[in-house]
């Protein structure tokens, strides 16, 4: 990182880990009160009491730990005007069908990018207590943590690695609202023996963990909910890429990503030409 390099370190891994349990557990509040109170968005997307909740709770957190940061949210009402080398993108809750749902995949999804590339991921799935966390070049680590409890209080921490792509038997993982045929045909060109259906950035964490090979998402996207799963696939030595391996950029005007290809092993997109 440019202007703010020392923002990307265990302590600030560990304080951005403690905010999104915060979150996690403001989230699961709601829903166990029951009062979702669901509304829908201009663009027909569903939000929530549990979606502000969360991103009253994180934006809070943020303000204290990394004072004057630019802060990119999916439910705030207005977005910084200039955001600088340096930034965070915050999904407060990715996976709200899945929460309407009644599904436990939705999750917490915290991100610093630097010189428009993700440099620090948090992933939290508040119903399951795990969170997925890494720092690229530093390793990424799944913890299980009970949502509103600070890091240090982990039950377990454990190192998490990207698994080689195997000849034949490739595992998937796959958008539950947003199959679309240009991803269909993609899935046609690969030994696909297995697909994990799932909401939210859960599917980047399956292939962190070594559990899946590839997550390819060919219709459009907004940043903040890649973010995060990409700089913990990062971390854990996997690669996120526009088709034909182009690099994608964050904080673009609009903040949308056109397509993406996830892979466990990035070998695995020369191998396969995509």
């Amino acid at each position: 990182m440019a202007q703010h390099a020392e923002f990307v370190d265990r302590q600030i891994l560990g304080e951005l880990t403690s905010i999104v349990s915060a979150a996690a557990a403001a989230i699961l509040s709601v829903v166990r009160a029951g009062a979702l109170d669901t509304r829908s968005k201009d663009d027909r997307t569903p939000v929530t009491a549990a979606d502000h909740a969360a991103q009253g709770v994180i934006l809070a957190g943020l303000a204290r730990v990394l004072p004057g940061v630019p802060v990119v949210s999916e439910e705030a009402s207005t977005q910084p005007a200039h955001l600088g080398d340096t930034f965070i993108l915050v999904d407060p809750l990715d996976g709200t069908r899945e929460v309407v749902a009644g599904r436990d995949e939705f999750t917490v999804n915290v991100a610093v990018i630097a010189d428009m590339a993700p440099r620090l991921g948090v992933v939290a799935a508040p119903a399951q207590g795990l969170i997925w966390r890494g720092i690229v070049g530093k390793g990424a680590e799944r913890l299980a943590l009970a949502p509103g409890e600070p890091a240090e209080r982990a039950r377990e921490l454990r190192a998490i690695r990207t698994r080689p792509c195997p000849e034949a038997g490739m595992i998937a993982t796959l958008s539950r609202s947003h199959l679309d045929p240009q991803t269909e045909a993609l899935l046609a060109r690969l030994p696909i023996s297995e697909r994990l259906a799932c909401g939210s950035a859960v599917k980047f964490c399956r292939l962190a963990e070594g559990i899946a090979d590839v997550y390819p998402r060919l219709s459009t996207t907004c940043e903040w909910d890649v973010a995060a799963g990409h700089a913990v696939l990062l971390a854990a030595g996997g690669s996120v890429t526009a088709p034909g391996e182009v690099p994608i950029r964050y904080g673009r005007s609009d903040f949308r990503i056109p397509a993406f290809i996830a892979w466990g092993d990035p070998a695995a997109a020369k191998r396969w030409h995509i």
